[in-house]
Formats: C-alpha cells, structure tokens, sequence
C-alpha cells in the first residue's frame, strides 16, 4: 500500500461515515476496542490525552456538515481489515510517513494557537486529527498552516475550551491486524522527524509573533484578547494605560515546540 491508496482509504472512510448521516450524541464516542496500544506509535503509547471537561465529542469533530473524525478513524481500520496482513503493515508505515511529513514548526505553532496549548503527544494528537480531515486538507493545510483558520471545524473551536485531537487515527492498522489476524502489528516500521526549524522556536504564547506569523488563525482566536488590548493601551481620561500586574513584564516562556 502507497500514499495514494491510504488517502483513498481515508476518503471512502469519510464517504461512508458521511453517508451513514447518523446525529452526533453528545456524548462522545466509546474507546477503540483493538488491542494494541492507543497512539500505536510503538514508543509512546499510554493514556488519552486530558481534555477539558465534555471536551472529547467536539475535539474529534470534522466540522460542521462533516464526519467525525473517530468514526473515521474506525471505518479505516474496518477497511485495512479486509485487506491482506502485509497491506496493513505498510498502511502503518504511510501514516507515520504523513505524521513525519507533518511534523513541522509552523504547523505545531498553530496548533498551539487553536489548542490552547499543545505538547508533544498533543502534536501527535493534533496531525492524526488533520490525516483524518482527508488529503486535501492535510495537504493544503501542512503548505500553509494559516489556512486552518478556513476550516469549520476550527471556526467551531475558537473561544471554546475543545482541542481538536484524535489519537484514535493513530492506532488504525493496530486495530485492523488485530481485527484481521488476531495477532499485534508487527513493530516493522520506523518514523524520523527533521530537525525543527529554528526561526520558530519562540513562546507560542506570544501572541504578537504569532499574529505576525500566522494572520488569520491569530485573527479568530485573539479577537476578544486584541480588543481588549486595544482598550487597555489608548489610556483612561487622564492619559494613563492600565499595567494590570504592575510590573509589565512578558509572559513567562513556558511554550512553543521542544
């Protein structure tokens, strides 16, 4: 199995997810049942990422008029499960290749900004979200990670405490051996990420850097933090400007990628 035919998988995933056009509950849904680890990384597997409260439902969200994310994720491994062992195994070393070719500064810095935050299992969480968006997206928004700021799904997010992760992209071919054979995967594959670019190791905190950098994502997610801004720098009647802390000092540099 090549790219092309593991985005093929992703798109009829999402075709028929689609089509099911079954209402979202609410409620989330229930963990994967394969056995093999959750983030099928084979280095770093564990628990779920921790969400905020009701959180999960609309962080594997797709957007509005969209599959879920985790439904997509599960209807890919239903697909690589029909498919012959040594299909599977290479459909885990295509999307490691996809988290690799993702795996860049710019688009951890905007995830950072429509996350809140964002580690580096978080990251991992976040590209396996955006391989579950289909090619396209993942393609365009890899390019330019600005252009999240035109999905739905990320529109939906702004002022919300959601995170848009879903881990459960990662374990697909996990899931579809185990379903297929009724063994492990096989640990046969590798990931190797390229250095970082080091024009982007700043605190993804700063907001103006960010602005800056990534215009329209900043545009979404900062507006009420802007305006607030604006009001507290033009200075009351008597001309002062409102230095809340006292001391004005930056934020303390506690993000960004490591």
């Amino acid at each position: 199995m090549d790219k092309t035919e593991f985005w093929d998988l992703v798109g009829r995933a999402r075709a028929d997810v689609a089509a099911r056009a079954v209402p979202a509950t609410g409620g989330g849904s229930a963990p994967g049942s394969g056995s093999g680890p959750g983030d099928g990384s084979g280095a770093d597997s564990g628990s779920a990422p921790v969400t905020g409260s009701g959180a999960r439902a609309d962080a594997e969200r797709g957007g509005a008029g969209q599959p879920d994310t985790r439904a997509v994720a599960d209807r890919v491994a239903e697909l690589l499960a029909e498919r012959p062992a040594e299909h599977i195994s290479a459909a885990q070393q295509v999307l490691w290749d996809l988290m690799a070719e993702s795996y860049r500064a710019p688009l951890w810095a905007a995830a950072y900004t429509v996350n809140g935050g964002c580690s580096d299992d978080g990251f991992d969480y976040f590209r396996a979200w955006l391989i579950g968006q289909g090619r396209e997206v993942f393609e365009r928004v890899v390019a330019d990670p600005d252009a999240l700021a035109g999905l739905d799904a990320v529109r939906e997010v702004a002022g919300s405490w959601a995170e848009l992760e879903c881990e459960r992209v990662l374990g697909v071919a996990w899931d579809a051996h185990h379903a297929a054979t009724g063994e492990q995967l096989p640990a046969t594959w590798s990931v190797s990420y390229a250095p970082l670019d080091p024009d982007w190791s700043f605190d993804f905190d700063d907001e103006r850097e960010i602005a800056r950098r990534l215009p329209a994502l900043a545009a979404l997610f900062f507006k009420d933090e802007t305006d607030e801004a604006d009001r507290t720098t033009e200075g009351d009647a008597t001309g002062r400007t409102d230095d809340r802390d006292g001391t004005g000092a930056a934020p303390e540099e506690d993000g960004g990628a490591r």
